[in-house]
């Protein structure tokens, strides 16, 4: 009798669908937040405000069903930008400094040691004096990774010798002198720039740069055609560093982001969001929401054609076509902003150690002096 009143209404026997018409506006709202997200990225999503448990065939099913499809950009071609007024970029009289005591430029003001020298100077205690001064031998350190010279050929008639040199730049750097002078110097600019003390949001990115025949180990990045490591930050939203990790340059991103991500929870444990490109997607993606509750929102590049963009059903009057060759994203653009403030110190643009610390302690150390600067401008 059952089956005989189905056949007359029309619909066809089996269990109520998960879901049903009212959950498609929660659908369209998500689409519309995240309209470049994958269909894996918005079941999740949907999971998370729905309190559901469905896949993402069914919901393909319901967006289909509420009006919701997938459009992929369309191509055209480059355009020149409109020319104007262009401020002027490049050095200027604030980034020209002055020589230090040791007749090199690289050398720290006062201003900039005021707010180092306790982590250098040791206060009383045992044993023989200090052969060499601190600060002169912070110094040869900041030459070295400004100018990129090797160990032997520090200026003999400037510098301490360079064994000396050397032996001080390991032991700061096995001890997390560098790391603990950059994170004194990141919470004190972004308490000037009017922030809290510990970020909430950051950004994670990966560089890949060659190697050198020095040795060590290297790997081949299929991507970038790049043969050597590959460095891996998160950083603020003010690009300021947390966290960093070596590796050979064949390691994939999402491999390297337990690791890194891990160290910049325990840094900042009041992070809440992380920005990532399409690398970090899929189950790396949900292995760090799951371990450190941490969401992690993929921000992709406007003609990417492999996910494409969600629309409803309300069309919209001018269809968006991708822009061709560099778009400035949102978020991922501060990253990309410090790997080129790395870029600045010579001895960063390819790995000239054989060691895998030594070139994450010129990262701590490059960034610090950034900072240092920074933060001096209000001495002079």
């Amino acid at each position: 009798m059952e089956q005989v009143q189905r056949q007359r209404s029309g619909r066809r026997p089996g269990r109520k669908p998960l879901i049903g018409p009212e959950h498609h506006a929660v659908l369209v709202e998500i689409a519309t937040q995240m309209p470049r997200c994958s269909l894996d990225e918005l079941t999740r999503e949907f999971n998370h405000r729905s309190a559901l448990s469905v896949c993402s065939a069914t919901v393909r099913k319901a967006l289909r069903e509420a009006g919701v499809k997938r459009v992929r950009a369309q191509r055209k071609s480059a355009e020149r930008a409109a020319s104007g007024a262009r401020s002027r970029v490049g050095y200027q009289a604030l980034h020209r400094r002055a020589d230090g005591t040791s007749g090199m430029n690289t050398d720290l003001t006062d201003a900039e040691w005021a707010l180092l020298a306790d982590l250098f100077e040791r206060q009383g205690g045992r044993g023989a004096p200090p052969r060499h001064e601190r600060r002169l031998l912070l110094n040869a350190c900041l030459y070295v990774v400004r100018t990129g010279c090797a160990w032997r050929l520090l200026p003999k008639e400037v510098f301490p010798p360079w064994r000396a040199v050397y032996k001080a730049f390991r032991g700061w750097a096995h001890s997390g002198v560098f790391e603990a002078m950059h994170d004194r110097l990141r919470q004190q600019w972004r308490a000037r720039m009017g922030r809290s003390p510990m970020p909430t949001a950051a950004i994670i990115d990966a560089q890949s740069t060659r190697s050198t025949p020095q040795g060590g180990p290297s790997g081949f990045d299929a991507g970038k055609k790049v043969k050597g490591r590959k460095r891996h930050l998160v950083v603020d939203t003010l690009g300021l560093l947390l966290a960093v990790s070596v590796t050979a340059a064949s390691v994939q991103d999402r491999d390297a982001a337990a690791a890194v991500v891990a160290a910049a929870s325990a840094k900042a444990p009041t992070l809440q969001t992380l920005y990532a490109d399409a690398a970090y997607g899929g189950r790396s993606a949900q292995a760090i929401e799951l371990t450190h509750g941490i969401a992690v929102h993929i921000v992709r590049h406007p003609g990417n054609r492999s996910t494409g963009t969600w629309q409803t059903a309300q069309q919209p009057l001018w269809p968006e076509e991708a822009p061709a060759g560099f778009v400035v994203q949102a978020k991922r653009w501060v990253v990309e902003r410090t790997h080129a403030w790395n870029e600045r110190s010579r001895r960063l643009l390819a790995h000239h150690d054989r060691s895998t610390w030594a070139p994450v302690a010129w990262i701590w150390l490059t960034e610090a002096r950034i900072l240092a600067t920074r933060l001096a401008q209000r001495f002079i």
